[in-house]
């Protein structure tokens, strides 16, 4: 069976980690205190009380490496995410005998000559072997796994959208090892494939199908519309012993990794999670963004100085432009910006929109909008709270309405400064829209004279 494999693969890594660990902690010593490759620097310790150390060393990494989840199956688990476990708990190590040698040297004389260089290359050593060891028995695995060993024998219940994703993601990813043996659904006949997966027969067939064959995973597909049977299934499922998974068939209404909490014991599941409704979460963002505004407004203080000049210099009327945008919660607020077009009447501007080459650019405008320049004032309406340094872009009032179905995430998210390349995409859009607009009007005008015209053709 295949958990007997995975707890025999566990026991090895966790020995292969202890190598690699206790490789790594007497090779930065043989670098830094042996005197070998890096010259000494003062008084040191002999290597008895370095070795010594190896016996409380080892034990703590590989409980870290258990609590960063580095001793589960590494089927579908991306070697990045396995990666960024193996640093957090080298540093989570490295902060804690940091602080045992700097904390200790009070009641324990021999820490004080205990060298911290040497901590440091093994910190590095130690990640850097640890994912070498990794890398090296993942593509092990996936190799056995491509041959055909090695593999986890699926059933899947219920033939819905989620089982063809299951099976999709299978299918493009043969080094997973899983074997689908088929689906028991009510609906499709047996016999009925999707991608070499039959269909074996109805649901009702299940504790047979348990009976006579060896199934290492039992994965619920169900559609939407058969979740009254689910509580059934499951429990068929769970009186076989079988370990089981159920994927639900509506993951395009809930994220990928849901938010949940426990109310009392009931699952509660958030259909969109808003990590800014935590004031902690919150609190920090706003620093960071006071903070990056009053950075970029004295980095960035002669530039806007030397472009208001030129403006004022360049073109009569105000230097900055304020424009009426929706923020969050459907917020309405006034963006700033350095003025680049000539000074208009605001019933023509809110009626006219700006297209390439706009005769109404000022030269000094031209050379703003094309390097962004002209957005610099927003930095302002960070540090007033009406903009944040990263969220999505702020729009105008009629253009919200027009698309309010789909930029409901203004409502939860602070918006921000824009980048040339999505305020030329949707420049452009907004032109095009205004142009097929009359054209619209232009045909239905047509339309019109035609009907009501004394001139008939087919008469």
């Amino acid at each position: 069976m295949i958990k007997d494999n995975q707890k025999s693969l566990n026991h090895v890594q966790v020995l292969l980690d202890a190598v690699v660990t206790a490789v790594a902690y007497i090779l930065a010593w043989f670098i830094i205190v042996s005197g070998k490759v890096v010259p000494l620097r003062g008084a040191t310790l002999e290597p008895g009380p370095y070795f010594l150390a190896l016996i409380f060393i080892v034990p703590v990494y590989l409980i870290l490496n258990g609590c960063f989840h580095l001793y589960v199956p590494k089927r579908i688990q991306g070697r990045r995410v396995e990666f960024a476990n193996i640093c957090k708990a080298n540093v989570i190590g490295l902060m804690l005998f940091t602080l045992i040698l700097f904390g200790g040297r009070s009641f324990i004389v021999h820490l004080g000559y205990f060298s911290t260089r040497m901590l440091l290359v093994f910190f590095v050593l130690n990640i850097l072997l640890l994912a070498g060891e990794r890398l090296a028995i993942r593509l092990f695995l996936r190799s056995l796994r491509t041959n055909g060993y090695n593999q986890k024998h699926v059933l899947l219940i219920g033939y819905s959208r989620a089982a063809e994703g299951f099976i999709d993601r299978v299918t493009l990813n043969p080094e997973w090892g899983y074997h689908i043996q088929g689906i028991l659904d009510d609906h499709k006949k047996a016999g009925y494939v999707y991608k070499k997966v039959q269909v074996l027969g109805p649901i009702s067939h299940l504790e047979t199908f348990l009976a006579a064959n060896t199934l290492d995973e039992i994965v619920i597909t169900l559609s939407i519309g058969e979740y009254a049977n689910l509580e059934q299934i499951v429990a068929a499922c769970e009186k076989s012993g079988v370990h089981t998974k159920f994927i639900p068939d509506y993951n395009n209404i809930i994220p990928t990794i849901p938010y949940m909490e426990d109310l009392q014991g009931l699952p509660v599941i958030h259909i969109r999670h808003v990590p800014l409704t935590s004031v902690f979460n919150a609190t920090i963002k706003r620093m960071v963004d006071i903070c990056g505004a009053l950075f970029g407004i004295i980095l960035f203080s002669p530039l806007m100085l030397l472009t208001a000049a030129l403006i004022k210099l360049t073109s009569p009327g105000p230097i900055i432009y304020s424009q009426e945008r929706i923020g969050l919660h459907n917020r309405p607020f006034k963006m700033f910006k350095f003025r680049s077009m000539e000074v208009q009447d605001p019933n023509k501007e809110k009626n006219q929109w700006t297209t390439p080459h706009d005769p109404r650019v000022t030269p000094v405008g031209r050379f703003i909008r094309k390097t962004s320049i002209d957005e610099m004032p927003q930095f302002f309406n960070i540090l007033i709270g009406d903009m944040s340094l990263v969220g999505p872009r702020p729009e105008r009032p009629e253009i919200v309405a027009l698309y309010s179905g789909s930029t409901t995430h203004q409502n939860n998210n602070s918006i921000s400064i824009k980048s040339p390349l999505l305020r030329n995409t949707v420049s452009l859009l907004t032109w095009l829209r205004s142009k097929l607009k009359k054209k619209a009007a232009i045909i239905q005008d047509c339309r019109h004279t035609l009907s009501g015209s004394r001139l008939n053709f087919f008469h």
